[in-house]
């Protein structure tokens, strides 16, 4: 059984095929350019020393310096951030922001260690790569159990290491230390953005449209929240990973979040019925948001997929075999390097803001996120009505096109 690294190796093949890439730039763009594995000491508060396990993955830097988010999760291995590292690659090079793609990570379970814990591994994960990041070479930011607290830390223990005052080494931080208006939810008001353009060409009318949401952390509650708010839709269905709720009259996702904080799950949630994650992916629904792990649509099951619009925020929701059955069966699917692109961008706007130490209002974030996902939404459905391929495809062709011209230009290959 292959990787989830080697299946994005196939999936790059295939689209160099397609387009005839040129073997040494299709060589390059296969392996990361670089890989960095630390071991991180950390003093814990019974008084014993920990030694966690860290990764930085650099994948290309064509088009500008890397960039990617930071993951800490009990899980974690160096195929993820490989994975994950090239996705951001194809991720800035489809929304056309001059970045190419990181990922880091560290072997840890945040939600058993105390804030002076966390604070002493952020700390102690930039002490072992500090000399490999900057904002002029690659720039983290916050992912998988990291946030804007932890980038705070980050960013204060760079400034200390090298002595200067450059908060633009890192986003996602708090909007009093140089984070970016906007940026709390950028990858939920992106894909907004791209399921309104889905919609248009699927003939769907969001206001009364039903929508289910399978992840209702950070992104699956502000997508159901501004689909709910801003586009009038019905959230019929949310889930988590203690399963799922419905009711076909509609729930407030606000209210269902409140919940949640409350009782640690969406599950029991008043005059709802309780589902499972399975039985949420099948609901006859007008929209499917995938906002939690990977995989989760597979050749088994995409067969009983009834949604007309599929939006991925999560990273690899659905696998290759089960995007080929969905876009067979007529079901539009707005692929992870689109629906995901949106807090890229408000990072790369935050590291511009950073750079000449002059802040946008939120006002500007949103109205420059709102053109940025469109024309990447345009830019790609024109490949795909071109090319007679699903969007999954055709944006992985106007990314990959965008990085080997870069490459060419530069004269690597």
């Amino acid at each position: 059984m292959s990787t989830w690294f080697e299946a994005g190796q196939a999936q790059l093949d295939e689209i160099a095929r397609l387009i005839n890439l040129e073997p040494g730039i299709h060589a390059i763009l296969r392996e990361p350019m670089s890989e960095l594995q630390v071991s991180i000491p950390v003093k814990m508060d019974n008084g014993e020393v920990n030694v966690f396990k860290g990764f930085r993955v650099q994948h290309n830097n064509a088009r500008g310096p890397y960039k990617g988010g930071i993951r800490f999760h009990p899980n974690e291995t160096i195929d993820t951030i490989r994975t994950l590292a090239a996705l951001m690659t194809w991720k800035c090079a489809i929304v056309d922001i001059p970045l190419g793609g990181g990922k880091g990570g560290v072997v840890c379970n945040p939600r058993e260690m105390s804030r002076g814990e966390l604070e002493r591994l952020s700390r102690g994960y930039i002490d072992a790569i500090w000399r490999f990041i900057g904002p002029e070479r690659d720039i983290p930011a916050p992912d998988v159990y990291t946030n804007p607290q932890v980038m705070a830390w980050m960013a204060d223990e760079y400034c200390k290491l090298t002595g200067n005052y450059n908060p633009g080494v890192i986003t996602g931080k708090p909007v009093a230390i140089g984070g970016s208006a906007g940026r709390a939810d950028a990858t939920a008001r992106g894909a907004m953005h791209i399921i309104v353009e889905g919609a248009k060409h699927m003939g769907i009318d969001l206001a009364g449209a039903t929508v289910a949401t399978q992840g209702f952390g950070n992104a699956g509650q502000n997508v159901s929240r501004l689909m709910h708010d801003l586009q009038h839709s019905r959230i019929v269905a949310v889930s988590d990973s203690k399963g799922g709720i419905y009711s076909k009259n509609g729930l407030d996702p606000s209210e269902v979040a409140q919940h949640k904080a409350k009782t640690g799950s969406v599950i029991n949630f008043p005059q709802t019925e309780n589902i499972t994650n399975e039985k949420l992916l099948e609901l006859d629904v007008d929209l499917l948001c995938l906002a939690a792990l990977e995989n989760v649509i597979t050749e088994a099951n995409a067969p009983k997929i009834r949604a007309r619009l599929v939006a991925e925020l999560a990273n690899g929701p659905t696998t290759k075999e089960a995007t080929d059955i969905l876009f067979n069966k007529g079901i539009f699917v707005l692929p992870d390097l689109l629906c995901s692109a949106g807090g890229v961008i408000v990072s790369y706007f935050e590291q511009v803001q950073d750079a000449y130490n002059y802040y946008w209002e939120e006002e500007e974030v949103l109205e420059k996120l709102h053109k940025k996902m469109r024309d990447a939404f345009q830019t790609a459905l024109a490949e795909s009505i071109n090319r007679k391929v699903n969007m999954r495809v055709a944006t992985s062709i106007v990314a990959v096109n965008r990085v080997a011209e870069a490459m060419r230009l530069r004269g690597w290959a």
